[in-house]
């Protein structure tokens, strides 16, 4: 029986397409790539047009073969791969690695999984665009040919094992450089000056006269004559101003009342869901992703079946298709009534360096599909991103909010009849809320009021002073990084694309070139040592300017503006030229030291835990030491554990991996062994201890003593006491809570360890 085919990257896009599309059509997943650049070599002729030598994995050669056997009989081939450049490239990768022939092969693109939508592409199907394929071929050779020249480098002046790239080496640089300007800051004291003022009201109330004192706050601004902003240096300054000020008379200078019209945000792309998702839900950029993809590709809510929740989530573009638009806005006036919707449609302008605008805006698929009536069909993460996701899109085509602000200048006469200082105050209320009916939940946060009210007020009027409040104060350095400015800052210079956002920040946490200290960026000793050598002799590689630049080429290719071959060919001359000069401009530090295994010299170097002394014939020779004054000062502890060649007693050992333990004969004997960590909980499987232990790659687990035969492990630290629901074992989640892998059970640990001494 004859059918079409259907080839998507994920199974489940594919089982959501599947069940839109019905009988005579067969939805199968390539799981992403099918070909790519060889793991472990170059795969790259430099001499030959930079050629690329595509192949397919070891556990892609299944999957091809599924392909390829489902191709068979097939009346037609649909490449319904994702609507972008690496979209692009995996449905050229299957059908080049396919080799299909006389079967008719049709691109088709959406950017929902919704009847509609797929309705629609499966009516204007189209070829492969080859310069999608280019453009993403290109950003894969240049971060290939960066890669495998520059990390060598790294490998042999700093440290084995590190890696270097375009977008991640800059947003090293630029937290790195936040550091520095941290570091270098110069506080400066200012002190402010504010007075709680008062008004005398009178009103009638049976017959006797009732006082009542309105109290508010207002804020030395400026001397009266003068636009400049007053300056108090220092606590001499303040006091003297203050003296001034205690016999001063305060009159209502000038009142200003206007009304401000608040517009709403542009629905989210991808750039500003990854910084809303981090501020609202403090979800990392990588998780945000994730689940956003779920709900793209689809979550089966009830009766309805397998639907995609929300548009395509990787997009620069604020645009919104002129059906969803009315269909938003139809929803408002149910909702809300004719006076929350404006007149026309909004239309927003994308203002990021190098947008593109060629999807639409991450949205719901459906207005009409809020949080309640689909909640119970998603999980907690679901349910926030997707809230947050439908909230945006809806608020951004209601009416614009309506602001009563007032301002007031309050003149403080003194003694000195030709200076007079005057004081601001501010308030608002909000005479009409449009969009900001949805965000109830955080009003001042939304509208920016103080619950310091005003009085009514008149020009002229006397006020009392009650109280004078002087303040020290000191500037502050500028704020480092969190995931949400970081992506923005990236964006707004131009930095990457919405796919590479979240994998950037994960790769440079995942090198251990930055760590995270309170949600806040902090570039690790080895990330400024590796930062400090690309900007010395790659300043192009880590300039945000030329990073920038070539995006936009990237860019200029897709749209068939640029042939790729010479533009990596513009970058790989000049950029092959500083690497042979990097070699020879960066020295081994010598130490003066001799290795005592294979008699070449030794040399300082650089790695994750600081400076130490290794041979310079690794990787043949990998004896280290300790740096002078960095070895340990007390005796190494003893331990109770003889060593099985030469029963010597072993002891307790400091190296760059931590403690180890090792034979005290040494260098007659050179028998190590890892030194375990017992957690204290035991295996829920065997009942064994749990350990810390450390995988090849230097990262730490958590596993039984009892391997092989047991193989129990955990990625998260155990924690020392049972689940309290169902008795099983709990782990750290985070730094301040805890969660079951039984059940789901979660908790703050102070909360726990509230409940457990009482």
């Amino acid at each position: 029986m004859t059918h079409k085919l259907v080839i998507v990257e994920s199974p489940a896009k594919a089982r959501t397409i599947e069940k839109i599309l019905g009988k005579g059509y067969t939805v199968i997943a390539s799981l992403g790539h099918i070909r790519d650049l060889p793991q472990y070599r170059f795969g790259v002729n430099v001499k030959n047009d930079f050629s690329p030598s595509y192949e397919v994995p070891k556990e892609k050669k299944e999957i091809l073969k599924k392909l390829v056997k489902a191709a068979k009989g097939a009346e037609a081939i649909y490449l319904a791969t994702d609507p972008d450049r690496e979209g692009e490239a995996i449905s050229w990768h299957l059908l080049e690695a396919s080799k299909i022939k006389d079967i008719p092969v049709k691109r088709i693109v959406f950017h929902e999984i919704t009847k509609t939508a797929i309705k629609e592409a499966f009516q204007s199907p189209r070829e492969i665009d080859m310069d999608l394929v280019d453009a993403q071929q290109a950003r894969r050779v240049l971060d290939r040919v960066v890669g495998y020249r520059l990390s060598p480098l790294l490998w042999s002046k700093v440290e084995k094992g590190l890696s270097a790239g375009r977008v991640q080496s800059v947003a090293v640089r630029m937290v790195s450089d936040r550091e520095s300007e941290i570091n270098s800051f110069t506080p400066k004291e200012y002190w402010t000056i504010d007075a709680t003022l008062a008004k005398e009201e009178a009103k009638q109330k049976n017959i006797t006269v009732v006082k009542r004192i309105t109290v508010f706050n207002a804020l030395l601004s400026n001397i009266k004559g003068s636009r400049r902003k007053i300056s108090v240096p220092n606590e001499e300054k303040s006091t003297e101003i203050a003296n001034d000020l205690k016999t001063a008379t305060y009159t209502v200078d000038k009142i200003e009342k206007k009304q401000v019209k608040r517009q709403p945000y542009a629905p989210f792309t991808t750039s500003t869901l990854q910084q809303e998702s981090w501020t609202k839900l403090h979800f990392t950029a990588k998780r945000t992703m994730l689940i956003a993809q779920q709900l793209y590709e689809g979550i089966s809510i009830g009766a309805e079946g397998q639907l995609g929740l929300i548009t395509y989530m990787r997009t620069d573009s604020t645009t919104v298709s002129p059906e969803a638009r009315n269909e938003a806005r139809t929803y408002i006036r149910e909702l809300f009534g004719p006076s929350y919707t404006p007149d026309s449609p909004r239309v927003f302008k994308k203002k990021s360096k190098g947008a593109q605008e060629a999807h639409e805006a991450v949205r719901p698929t459906s207005a009409y599909r809020d949080i309640g009536k689909i909640k119970d069909y998603l999980n907690q993460d679901q349910r926030k991103l997707y809230e947050l996701i439908w909230k945006r899109m809806i608020a951004s085509e209601m009416a614009d909010a309506i602001i009563d602000s007032t301002s007031v200048l309050i003149e403080a006469k003194t003694s000195d009849p030709k200076q007079s200082y005057l004081f601001r105050a501010s308030g608002s209320l909000i005479s009409f809320p449009g969009f900001l009916s949805l965000h109830e939940e955080n009003p001042d946060e939304e509208t920016g009021n103080k619950e310091n009210s005003l009085p009514i007020l008149s020009e002229g009027e006397n006020l009392n002073c009650k109280d004078l409040n002087q303040k020290q104060h000191f500037t502050q350095p500028p704020a480092r990084y969190t995931e949400a400015s970081l992506i923005r800052a990236l964006e707004e210079n131009g930095i990457g694309r919405p796919s590479t956002y979240a994998p950037t920040l994960s790769t440079i946490q995942d090198r251990k070139y930055v760590q995270k200290e309170k949600g806040k960026f902090i570039p690790t000793n080895l990330g400024l040592t590796v930062n400090t050598l690309l900007v010395e002799h790659f300043p192009k590689i880590v300039d945000l300017g030329f990073t920038a630049e070539m995006e936009q080429e990237l860019d200029e290719i897709s749209r068939g503006e640029r042939e790729w071959i010479p533009v990596i060919r513009d970058f790989y001359d000049p950029f092959q030229q500083a690497l042979d000069q990097a070699k020879e401009a960066i020295p081994d530090e010598a130490s003066g030291l001799i290795c005592e295994e294979c008699n070449k010299a030794m040399v300082v170097r650089s790695g994750r835990r600081g400076r130490f002394i290794g041979c310079s014939g690794y990787p043949a020779c990998k004896n280290t030491k300790p740096l002078p004054g960095d070895e340990e000062t007390e005796p190494p502890e003893v331990i109770e554990e003889s060593c099985e060649k030469c029963e010597r007693p072993m002891v307790l050992r400091i190296g760059r991996n931590g403690k180890f333990l090792a034979c005290s004969g040494y260098p007659d004997c050179k028998n190590t062994k890892s030194y375990i960590v017992k957690t204290g909980v035991l295996c829920p499987d065997c009942k064994g201890d749990i350990v810390e232990k450390r995988s090849k790659k230097g990262r730490i687990f958590y596993g039984c003593t009892g391997y092989p035969n047991c193989t129990f492990t955990l990625r998260q630290s155990p924690y020392s006491k049972p689940c309290p629901e169902c008795g099983g074992l709990l782990v750290t989640s985070g730094q301040e809570s805890v969660r079951c892998i039984g059940c789901k059970f979660k908790e703050e640990i102070l909360v726990l360890e509230s409940a457990g001494t009482e």
